[in-house]
């Protein structure tokens, strides 16, 4: 995966937006779910490739440093080859001074040879800092971008399931608006007060009959009186 590849995935998914994906999701937690499934991927894949754009660039600090060690190194083996040839040739020793002295610019030639390759590796090692620190920091993006897909999918699942339960709610309430039990009640005391009239009924019929036979018990002994009276005249 190129440098420019791995760039252009880490912001599109970035910056998605995902609120607008909800819009048009006809499953907003499907949506959600698979999002997350496909952001989690898309980080496990880009953080691969972005450990290897971060190793080939530590590489080439590496060897960077080493030019730059290098060159340090044969710059103090020309110093120490050219004083070697001062002190030769001081001391008339003049071959042998020129020999040291060939010594020291083949060290300066290593030196120059290394400081160019430090050099020319600089705009490239600057340039791929930028892109590593481009790419961490759109890393970062998907992982904040990632933590609000599920803080999204846990907050659509909370207000689903608190819709559920007020549903089933409403439906009981429903369920007992049209299946009142206090019509049961009212039936029963209906019945009720109808036995209790028949008993009142019954009471009152009760009463009428010993009523009607008390009335036969006055009845003879007014004519008991009456036969006495007529027994007591006729004595006269």
């Amino acid at each position: 995966m190129t440098k420019q590849t791995i760039l252009g995935r880490v912001a599109q998914l970035a910056k998605a937006n995902i609120n607008a994906l909800l819009d048009q999701a006809e499953d907003p937690q499907k949506m959600l779910d698979q999002l997350i499934r496909d952001y989690t991927n898309n980080i496990a894949e880009a953080e691969q490739a972005v450990a290897g754009t971060i190793g080939n660039l530590r590489l080439m600090e590496q060897d960077h440093r080493e030019d730059a060690e290098a060159a340090e190194e044969w710059g103090g083996k020309a110093l120490a080859a050219s004083r070697k040839a001062d002190e030769l040739r001081t001391s008339g020793q003049g071959a042998e001074a020129d020999t040291f002295d060939n010594l020291a610019k083949v060290a300066l030639q290593r030196q120059l040879q290394s400081e160019r390759e430090a050099k020319t590796a600089e705009p490239t090692i600057a340039a791929q800092t930028e892109v590593v620190d481009q790419l961490k920091k759109g890393l970062e993006q998907m992982r904040a971008k990632l933590g609000e897909l599920k803080a999204k999918r846990d907050e659509l699942v909370a207000r689903s399931k608190s819709a559920q339960a007020q549903n089933q709610m409403m439906d009981a309430v429903k369920n007992i608006d049209v299946l009142d039990p206090t019509s049961e009640l009212s039936r029963f005391e209906d019945k009720v007060r109808r036995e209790e009239a028949k008993a009142l009924g019954k009471q009152e019929l009760a009463a009428s009959s010993l009523d009607a036979q008390f009335e036969q018990l006055d009845a003879l002994g007014d004519g008991a009186e009456i036969e006495a009276r007529l027994a007591a005249l006729k004595a006269a």
